[in-house]
């Protein structure tokens, strides 16, 4: 995979152009469009949250600095994208290499993935916990509420690395070194975001920025939250106590491979391979269809399907016992018998 992992300035420069010449361009469609017919607003909405979507992976990306060659323009390009995407640079960055450096390993969860509970943990719960733990997965919930809620409210505070670096054992993953920057990126975040809302506002009006932005933000929202959910909750995903943990193992089945249509693979910049990015972090999203043609071991990976990933949604513990995602009612079942 190594020959994969150089990344092409022009080709980044390129895509990236491209992708924020058809946000803005969506934008100001969407935002002309409201005059007229807000129906045909919320319709528009649509295609510019695909866009939305497409820069936060190029953000992600950066996080990984794969997309250019220099560590400074992926980490420049980051910030400013994360103007766009509500997302704190530096510490999403933090959380998202957290989140690799840890993915299957159930002794380590909680840094930088979604919460889930074994069944065993589940039971273990109080009534109280086991039913906020069924309202935060409930997919009506999960997939509209939370999703922006995260962006827009939980990533304006330091939380998540200050709640990551407590749970780290002094040293691991470098959290020794302190968070320093990563608080730093939120508040930084935090100031250019606010004066992008204000002059925007003050320049189109703050309720026109409202009904233009809110269903894009919201549906951008969403739809990252439901890749991120079906790139490691799905059949025959891989979960393991930090013992028995394997990197590649965990890179290669507990990662989906999200095969969808053309287009849909393109709007998503090829992060549903996800598989491949987790075996190699440095390899671009530009690279990752290559990379999978060219090597044969990856045909053993079964391909998640959209219509397959429709079942993922209401997989919400994993069984040990099974080895597999179960769903509640399941979960019930199993416990119910002798």
């Amino acid at each position: 995979m190594a020959r994969h992992r150089a990344a092409d300035n022009r080709r980044a420069v390129r895509q990236l152009t491209g992708t924020v010449l058809a946000f803005l361009a969506s934008w100001v469609v969407t935002w002309h469009s409201v005059e007229h017919s807000y129906l045909t607003a919320l319709i528009l909405s649509v295609p510019t949250a695909g866009f939305l979507l497409r820069l936060f992976i190029i953000q992600h990306d950066c996080a990984h600095r794969s997309f250019f060659r220099s560590a400074s323009s992926n980490d420049a390009l980051g910030v400013a994208l994360g103007v766009l995407t509500l997302t704190p640079h530096h510490q999403w960055r933090r959380n998202h290499l957290l989140h690799h450096a840890t993915s299957g390993d159930l002794d380590r969860r909680g840094f930088g993935d979604i919460r889930m509970l074994t069944t065993a943990e589940y039971w273990r719960c109080s009534p109280r916990q086991r039913l906020w733990y069924r309202v935060f997965r409930n997919p009506w919930f999960f997939f509209t509420i939370a999703p922006l809620f995260h962006f827009a409210v939980l990533q304006r505070v330091p939380y998540y690395t200050a709640w990551s670096w407590k749970k780290l054992p002094t040293g691991d993953l470098g959290a020794s070194a302190g968070w320093k920057t990563e608080r730093q990126s939120v508040y930084l975040s935090n100031c250019l975001i606010s004066a992008g809302v204000i002059a925007l506002g003050w320049a189109i009006g703050f309720s026109t920025l409202l009904v233009v932005h809110l269903p894009v933000a919201l549906l951008a929202s969403s739809a990252g939250v439901w890749l991120f959910h079906v790139q490691h909750c799905f059949d025959a995903t891989y979960w393991a106590r930090h013992a028995q943990w394997d990197y590649v193992r965990a890179g290669l089945y507990g990662s989906s491979y999200y095969r969808l249509p053309r287009p849909l693979q393109w709007l998503t910049a090829n992060i549903g391979l996800h598989h491949v990015h987790h075996l190699d972090t440095q390899i671009p999203n530009y690279r990752l269809q290559a990379c999978l043609d060219e090597i044969p071991q990856f045909d053993a990976v079964r391909p998640l399907t959209v219509k397959r990933s429709l079942a993922c949604a209401t997989l919400t513990l994993w069984d040990e016992r099974a080895e597999r995602h179960v769903r509640f009612k399941d979960a019930v079942r199993e416990i119910a018998q002798p």
